[in-house]
């Protein structure tokens, strides 16, 4: 594949960049970040998706979210694959990505590792086994410099639970003005510090027991491989919007 990444200049899109060019599979055509230059890479690194004159097989996006605004519109035009990996978008954002994958194949997911896909399934059959018997809490983890919280995996995990337990109600950073736990809440806690690259936690407390599910992410390299797994994954498919239970299921 010959890969466009999208925000190259980011720490997300270095480490992507690392992993496709130390493979030697495929072939990081070119990059796009509206800050900083190219002089870290072997490849053109331009500031807007319509500056370049290459053509990828797939986009691959480590950036914001308001990205999406840049380079959807470009793989729209061009029938360019694309595989969002940043999160925090909004419902606003989530409309326009599903109106560009009624054109072209879209590949979106709070969470490209494999561990945190198998924690998924996991939560979902303790769920469906504990149902009202345990109230559930979610605490997620991540460096300092991270925008968003909740994380996007917690989201994931959240929604997941939800699926299987439609009456829980979620309770995001909990506080004084939270009162006491009531029923059906589902709480999610996010924290952030230092270099941590992502440790999600989903804890089932029942009366004088408890069980917990918990993945730790060591190294930010697990989700730029499953990026290029998702890239090699979505440039064989029509046109629609994709997630994570579609490429390891």
């Amino acid at each position: 594949m010959k890969i466009l990444i999208y925000g190259i200049n980011g720490k997300m899109g270095k480490i992507l960049y690392d992993a496709i060019t130390s493979e030697n599979k495929d072939e990081v055509l070119c990059g796009v970040d509206k800050f900083g230059d190219g002089k870290y890479f072997d490849c053109p690194v331009y500031t807007d998706c319509f500056d370049i004159s290459e053509k990828p097989d797939c986009i691959i996006d480590f950036a914001v979210k308001d990205a999406i605004n840049d380079y959807l519109p470009h793989a729209v035009e061009n029938s360019v694959p694309c595989v969002i990996a940043a999160t925090g978008h909004d419902e606003k954002d989530l409309a326009f990505i599903e109106k560009a994958a009624e054109r072209i194949p879209v590949f979106k997911s709070g969470n490209m590792s494999l561990g945190i896909n198998l924690l998924i399934k996991l939560v979902e059959i303790a769920s469906s086994v504990l149902g009202d018997k345990a109230d559930i809490e979610i605490v997620e983890q991540h460096h300092r410099r991270k925008a968003d919280a909740p994380s996007g995996t917690a989201l994931m995990i959240a929604d997941a639970i939800k699926k299987t337990i439609p009456d829980e109600t979620f309770v995001i950073g909990r506080n004084e003005s939270s009162g006491k736990r009531q029923p059906g809440d589902l709480g999610i806690s996010s924290v952030r510090g230092g270099t941590v690259a992502g440790k999600h936690e989903v804890f089932f407390f029942m009366n004088g027991e408890a069980v917990s599910v918990k993945h730790e992410a060591e190294d930010r390299t697990v989700f730029a491989n499953g990026s290029i797994a998702a890239a090699r994954f979505i440039v064989a498919k029509e046109k629609g919007l994709y997630n994570s239970k579609d490429l390891f299921n």
